[in-house]
């Protein structure tokens, strides 16, 4: 694709191009703001849009489920209730089935720093995924990503036989039928409800990112973490723009709003890494219990990676319509590939240097005057 802005560029028409009067939008995540995609993918991004703009864009940002549910976050996209939205494509498989058939490959990868900027870069130039965001009435700008999801139980599970009709909460995907193939019972929940459901009873464990030992206080009420990679999760966007707000932006409002996803996702995943380790060694020092899984287990996880890895192509054709799903997987697998290849001498906490890569590989070859429009 032909190479539209050089960074250089890019700082040069947000120079340039100030605007008359405030552009006030909302925007809205429903994750708690402890949460990085929230702090960083929303508080921090509208203080960061406002500083690039000069004062142009105003974002007011909702952060938990007071505006929209999880589940209503599409919809609220679509409607214009809200003007940019974090939504997670899993709790919509059958509006977003393209989005939903790579995540099946997320059972697959660990790593979130590759992932959220090979996500980004699927997202906004595979064909088959910018119809499919056309066609349901979003306008991409980036992802988000997990870190791996591990096990946060009431009850120590460290192998099979502890796995034994233990209910755990699933995002849906691949981790729910691993979750059944192993042995305990999936429940498909929003992650807003893991807590509740741990101190009810009503779950046994949860998978989710280790962070959430202290960001949603899950160490009150799961005093036992696996460290059990179960995958990660990236599907749909981290920001998702209504069409007709987006369409009334002029280009320099859309570089600005580039860059911001740019930094920001560097910022997401650096603040997933640091909180990983710090609600890890939090649990331990409140007297949690954290274990490496036992073989059988470790193993049991391994093989299942190989085989739904496998079949992801069978699934994107069978189950979510894929017209032609090894083109699909083949084209996310090549570009997962070229990110962990670009990542492979990049400092990984350093923000200013994952910033400039994303906007070099990503957002300098995107033509802001088109992008979203067309």
């Amino acid at each position: 694709m032909k190479k539209f802005l050089t960074c250089t560029a890019l700082a040069g028409m947000m120079m340039t191009g100030a605007a008359t009067a405030e552009t006030n939008f909302i925007a809205n995540s429903f994750y708690d703001g402890a949460v990085p995609m929230s702090g960083e993918g929303y508080v921090r991004w509208a203080e960061l849009v406002q500083e690039l703009s000069g004062g142009d864009l105003v974002p007011e940002v909702y952060t938990g489920t007071v505006l929209l549910a999880p589940r209503a976050a599409l919809q609220g996209i679509q409607d214009n209730v809200v003007q940019v939205a974090h939504h997670a494509a899993i709790y919509t498989p059958s509006d977003l089935p393209v989005s939903n058939a790579v995540q099946e490959l997320g059972f697959a990868y660990s790593d979130p720093v590759a992932a959220i900027f090979a996500v980004t870069d699927f997202s906004m130039n595979n064909e088959v995924q910018l119809a499919e965001w056309k066609d349901k009435g979003l306008v991409y700008l980036g992802a988000y990503a997990t870190p791996a999801y591990v096990l946060m139980c009431s009850s120590p599970v460290r192998n099979l036989e502890e796995m034994k009709g233990k209910r755990i909460r699933t995002a849906g995907s691949a981790v729910s039928v691993w979750v059944e193939d192993a042995g305990g019972i999936p429940v498909n929940v929003p992650s807003s409800e893991m807590y509740t459901g741990l101190e009810r009873g009503t779950l046994d464990c949860a998978t989710n990112a280790a962070s959430d030992l202290v960001d949603r206080s899950l160490m009150e009420v799961a005093e036992h973490t696996t460290l059990l990679s179960t995958g990660m999760y990236y599907s749909g966007p981290q920001w998702g723009y209504n069409p007709d707000f987006w369409a009334g932006l002029t280009a320099e409002q859309r570089v600005v709003l580039m860059e911001a996803s740019a930094r920001s996702m560097a910022r997401i995943v650096i603040a997933y890494g640091s909180k990983v380790d710090a609600g890890l060694e939090a649990s331990k020092a409140a007297g949690g219990n954290v274990y490496e899984p036992e073989q059988d287990l470790a193993d049991h996880v391994a093989e299942f990676r190989d085989r739904t890895t496998a079949a992801a192509v069978e699934k994107a054709g069978a189950d979510f319509g894929v017209a032609d799903p090894e083109a699909l997987i083949g084209d996310f697998q090549a570009t997962m590939q070229k990110w962990t290849d670009l990542l492979a001498d990049v400092d990984t906490t350093d923000e200013d240097a994952l910033t400039a890569l994303a906007m070099e590989e990503i957002f300098s070859k995107i033509d802001p005057a088109t992008y979203g429009t067309e």
